[in-house]
């Protein structure tokens, strides 16, 4: 960071008609819907390859007979209802951020909405500890998602078991390399592929409800009770297996950016949910007739002359489940960023009609790099699949605790319904988060491993770029003190541009180009950068002025969170600025070199970890878009 970063602030104005569509209508609504489907619901969608296995025979097996059968079912159906249908679906999707989701978009919602400190700390302490859960999660769904698909191949012929590792690294290279094409275009793509796989799941499920139709009594919760009043120690072991059926609800959050609500619900409730509940009863019904299918029920359903091409189209299936995470991840990364809570880093819109489409290249090379480490490191689905849970569940824990806030303190709620709603919702997060965690040792770890580093680096940031904005802004000098005092000083032609993070004082550049070069321009202009809470912000609310007099000017830019800034296009159409002509106008940026203070204010190893960071973020004249042959970089020394 030099001294340009962003300061993010209240709007200027809120986003007019066209800008507010945009943002939000990104086609029709059925064509949203199967962008949705190939998109969004590729994590959720692909857990009937892997769920009701893990159940019976993970690292805490059941016995294969009906009380465990139909309180299995019983409690994939209702945890499909409550936790994705009624919390996600019906509640967290309206709590959307201009548009965006994900848990630092309602963490930034409720900030916004509220106006008070007062939950501060604690909910950015959550929302960093979500946000790190989430890449956990990043990681391992395209691991566990492609690895068990490709398992497929072993009830096809014993034979292809060597290939699986192999064919599940390359296809996992395949998808993180078609992600610059954007989100619009892979949806496109992957979309006719789901709603294929869609439509065949619940066909094969309806097949085997047909054999065994009283398997449909399975969805009385009363069996649910049974199951867990019959052995309430393996049951409570079991939940960690039967939460794989709402793994992707988190992501189907963070991608609301890219498609909208009404699309993501329409898909949801038409489409996925039935084709589900279908698929997971068909397996309940083979597995009471068929007890030995037990070993791997999703392809158990198919034929044998039916269960290679299942097997090609469930892996097709995986791809899109990776990319329901991948693109969440995108979404996080823009808004933590735009928070303060991350350096800057390239992101690259891909669409022009959509806005929410971005790719982040790090993000994008930096997963493939770990998923592949994870495949050769855990080898099987069913390793992975210990480690899922943790990060799902912590995540969806601290989503609810949210919501709570937002319902009490913007929605208005009574106190009475948060506790009996949004504590019915954290009661069953939290139970589901502790069945996870006695599986730490089985793989639990990792989520928990890769949750610590992201939290460690989010925090760090956030607090390094803290303490050096409030050690600039304490030396800063006030402009007016310093134009009178600069009256003396040499005068040169052209137009001198000092990009500056504050709002007032004078930009280290500033004082030192006159420190060394002993000159001041015939005009300076003082420009900050703001990014405001709204996705675009109007034409007419671009720019703030004030006019110092005696050739100084502040220019204020704003810019919504789905703008890239272009400081010279800005510029400009800004009077007085002369900055028509690059070629007589020189943009001077200062980079600080950390110096450890007496009393610093982090642990060494933190400053030294945010200098890191901050040599490695993107620099400022490509943020700004800034001519790279009209740039003076000035080096200043900054203790925090």
């Amino acid at each position: 960071m030099t001294d340009v970063a962003i300061a993010a602030t209240a709007p200027t104005g809120e986003p007019d008609a066209k800008t507010e569509a945009l943002a939000h209508n990104h086609g029709s609504l059925p064509a949203m819907a199967l962008g949705a489907v190939g998109v969004v619901f590729g994590d959720i969608g692909t857990s009937p390859l892997y769920a009701m296995k893990e159940v019976f025979v993970g690292h805490h097996p059941l016995a294969v007979d009906k009380l465990h059968i139909f309180g299995t079912v019983c409690l994939m159906f209702w945890s499909l209802v409550v936790i994705v249908t009624i919390k996600y679906v019906a509640l967290i999707l309206r709590a959307d951020n201009k548009g965006e989701g994900g848990t630092l978009a309602l963490l930034a919602l409720i900030q916004r909405s509220t106006g008070s400190a007062r939950w501060g700390t604690p909910l950015v302490m959550l929302g960093i500890a979500a946000t790190a859960l989430f890449f956990g999660d990043a990681m391992i769904t395209p691991a566990v998602s492609v690895l068990s698909a490709v398992e497929g191949l072993e009830t096809v012929n014993a034979g292809f078991t060597p290939f699986v590792i192999p064919v599940s690294i390359v296809i996992l290279i395949g998808l993180f390399l078609i992600q610059s094409r954007g989100t619009d275009t892979v949806g496109r793509l992957f979309g006719p592929v789901m709603v294929f796989y869609f439509f065949v799941i619940a066909i094969l499920g309806g097949m085997q409800i047909a054999q065994n139709p009283a398997v449909i009594a399975g969805l009385n919760p009363i069996w649910a009770v049974r199951f867990i009043a019959a052995n309430p120690p393996l049951a409570f072991l079991a939940l960690g297996s039967v939460v794989l059926c709402v793994t992707g609800a988190e992501a189907l959050y963070a991608d609301m950016g890219h498609f909208g609500r009404r699309p993501i619900t329409l898909a949801w409730l038409w489409m996925v949910f039935p084709a589900l509940i279908l698929n997971y009863l068909g397996q309940a019904a083979m597995m009471l007739r068929l007890p030995a299918t037990v070993e791997n029920p999703f392809y158990f359903m198919a034929s044998d002359q039916l269960r290679l091409p299942l097997v090609i189209l469930a892996t097709a299936a995986t791809i899109i489940a990776s990319q329901a995470v991948i693109t969440g991840a995108y979404s996080v990364v823009q808004q933590a960023i735009q928070l303060g809570l991350m350096p800057r880093l390239r992101i690259a819109h891909t669409s022009e009609r959509a806005a929410g489409q971005i790719y982040v290249p790090f993000i994008n090379w930096t997963l493939m790099i770990l998923v592949i480490l994870l495949v050769l490191g855990f080898r099987e689905s069913s390793n992975l699949a210990a480690a899922y849970g943790i990060a799902v569940t912590g995540t969806m824990f601290i989503t609810a605790f949210d919501l709570g806030v937002l319902a009490r303190k913007v929605w208005r709620w009574p106190m009475a319904l948060v506790i009996v709603v949004i504590g019915g919702f954290m009661l069953i997060d939290g139970v589901y988060f502790a069945s996870n965690l006695t599986k730490f040792f089985a793989g639990g770890w990792f989520p928990l491993l890769i949750g610590a580093i992201v939290f460690t680096l989010l925090t760090t940031w956030a607090r390094g770029r803290k303490l050096m904005i409030e050690r600039m802004n304490s030396d800063a000098i006030p402009l007016k003190i310093f134009i009178k005092s600069s009256k003396s000083a040499t005068r040169v032609p052209n137009t001198a541009v000092f990009m500056t993070s504050a709002s007032d004082g004078v930009p280290p550049a500033l004082l030192h180009n006159l420190k060394h070069n002993m000159v001041l321009h015939e005009r300076n202009i003082l420009v900050t950068v703001s990014i405001a809470d709204v996705p675009f912000v109007k034409e007419g609310k671009r720019t703030t002025t004030q006019d110092y007099g005696d050739g100084f000017l502040r220019v204020t830019l704003h810019y919504g969170f789905m703008e890239e800034p272009n400081v010279p296009a800005a510029l400009k159409e800004v009077d007085g600025c002369a900055t028509d002509n690059l070629m007589r106008t020189s943009f001077f940026l200062s980079r600080q070199t950390l110096l450890t203070a007496e009393r610093p204010g982090m642990a060494i190893w933190r400053e030294k970890l945010f200098a890191w960071m901050l040599r490695n973020a993107q620099s400022a004249m490509e943020f700004f878009k800034l001519p790279a042959n009209r740039v003076v970089e000035l080096g200043s020394q900054v203790e925090i």
